[in-house]
């Protein structure tokens, strides 16, 4: 290792890294071969052996994906970062580690979001820097999206993103060493749909024996497709593409094809034989399963695994920033998830007799979207190593959104893109140490399994987790 540059030894080559400030940085390592041609539908493959040191100073390529760098007139880029850099090889991991030659750290894998259609670690939210200056091996991971990740093909095996995701943990336990990190300390994360495919992942005895912890922000073990749900998406693509919907037939197609033929799906609805959309239109990609994970997991699936999970308060209100919203509106979101649409709206405007149809359409989405798939599966699993959280804080036009504690999970909140007009947190400011306490929280689960609050135990025990910390029991 010199100064600015640190060399690795990996099972396909070696790496060079950068190091900064005690941090070494090793970006776009494949741990897995690039999806050409039919191999966009394939199960992920080993990657080709490099002869010579390897350059892994700089980010690389990602997904195929659609831009998607704002909300209306919210600058979403923090979150989805450079959307599509074309090139091969994007099944990729970034790894952040302590420099110099350590043993046994902790290791934590983020899992991004997206909806299944978009994202990568390219983000400026995952940054990191501060993991590994508090002793962890950070992994952040690339996988499949959209059609090539998460259409249902009859020719081609399922929940080909999820496929990536468990190669990528099977790299981190066969090279974490070299990093310095255990392989037998891993603790997965993710946030939105990188949440929901790790409930999916827990539910998969695929990864036994590669996850000792996992941590799910504002998921769902509920979010799953039916086989008759992902079907319906498979037809409506294969209509606006005018071909087969085979992988056979799709491996004709280029990428910049598949990802403008998505947009033929929004809005889609998705309620089939009385099931309804378990994403509520919020995107027509996700895992595809014959039982929801919560369902699993009820069953002892995954119950050695130590869980923390939670949601944020006001997840909802970054699906309303833009347009008008009418009662009309709210009476479908409702429908979306309640046999009693009218029951559902009323109870909610018994509790907030001043809100307007946005804010309790809001509500509806924060609940139907991540609010009831979270106790689902806070409920399914363990209670003495189950811990939950509601994250409050309030920025000044989005209150606690959906993707609003990113930023002081990787401690980040310091962002000059998160602040200002247009910006995730508006004119507030956070408080001075909740990035800390709550970058800590995280850091602590996975160095020792608990978050620094009890456990759910039978009396639904959180933390919820803003301006100031409060334990309180059934945390939503």
């Amino acid at each position: 290792m010199s100064l600015s540059h640190w060399e690795v030894a990996l099972d396909s080559g070696a790496v060079r890294g950068r190091v900064s400030d005690d941090v070494a940085v090793f970006h776009a390592i494949p741990y897995a071969a690039a999806p050409q041609g039919p191999g966009r539908f394939a199960a992920p493959q080993p990657p080709a052996r490099w002869p010579d040191v390897r350059d892994a100073t700089v980010p690389g390529p990602t997904a195929p994906q659609p831009q998607r760098g704002a909300f209306g007139e919210l600058d979403m880029s923090p979150y989805f970062g450079s959307g599509w850099v074309p090139g091969e090889e994007y099944l990729s991991v970034d790894v952040w580690t302590p420099a110099g030659r350590h043993a046994d750290l902790p290791v934590m894998v983020f899992v991004h979001g997206g909806g299944f259609s978009a994202g990568s670690t390219r983000s400026p939210l995952y940054d990191g820097t501060a993991f590994a200056r508090d002793g962890v091996v950070l992994v952040t991971v690339n996988y499949r999206l959209n059609v090539a990740g998460f259409l249902h093909l009859p020719d081609a095996p399922d929940n080909r993103g999820l496929l990536d995701v468990l190669a990528a943990l099977r790299w981190v336990s066969r090279n974490i060493t070299a990093f310095g990190g255990d392989p037998t300390n891993v603790t997965v994360f993710g946030q939105s749909a990188g949440a929901t495919l790790i409930a999916a992942l827990l539910a998969d005895p695929r990864v036994d024996g590669l996850v000792r912890r996992a941590i799910l922000q504002s998921g769902s073990g509920t979010g799953a497709f039916s086989r008759n749900q992902a079907k319906l998406v498979t037809r409506q693509l294969a209509l606006r593409l005018g071909v087969p919907g085979t992988a056979t037939a799709l491996a004709a197609m280029s990428d910049a094809d598949l990802v403008s033929a998505c947009s033929a799906l929004a809005g889609l609805d998705l309620t089939v034989d009385g099931t309804p959309d378990p994403l509520m239109g919020l995107s027509p990609f996700s895992v595809v399963a014959d039982e929801q994970p919560a369902a699993a997991l009820a069953r002892g699936r995954a119950e050695g695994v130590d869980l923390l999970l939670g949601t944020n308060s006001d997840e909802g209100r970054l699906y309303v920033i833009s347009g008008a919203t009418t009662w009309k509106d709210v009476h479908d979101t409702a429908a979306m998830m309640s046999p009693e649409p009218a029951k559902t709206v009323a109870a909610h405007r018994q509790t907030r007799p001043d809100a307007s149809a946005r804010e309790i359409r809001a509500a509806l989405l924060t609940e139907g979207l991540f609010g009831s798939g979270t106790r689902a599966l806070a409920r399914a699993h363990p209670p003495h190593n189950t811990y939950r959280y509601e994250f409050t804080w309030q920025s000044s036009e989005l209150g606690a959104a959906h993707v609003m504690e990113l930023p002081f999970v990787f401690d980040l909140p310091h962002l000059p893109t998160l602040s200002g007009h247009g910006k995730l947190f508006g004119t507030a400011v956070p408080p001075p140490d909740l990035a800390r306490r709550m970058h800590g929280a995280w850091v602590r689960f996975a160095m020792t399994g608990a978050p620094g609050w009890p456990a759910y135990g039978e009396h639904g025990v959180g933390m919820r987790i803003g301006d100031t910390w409060q334990e309180a029991t059934d945390s939503a």
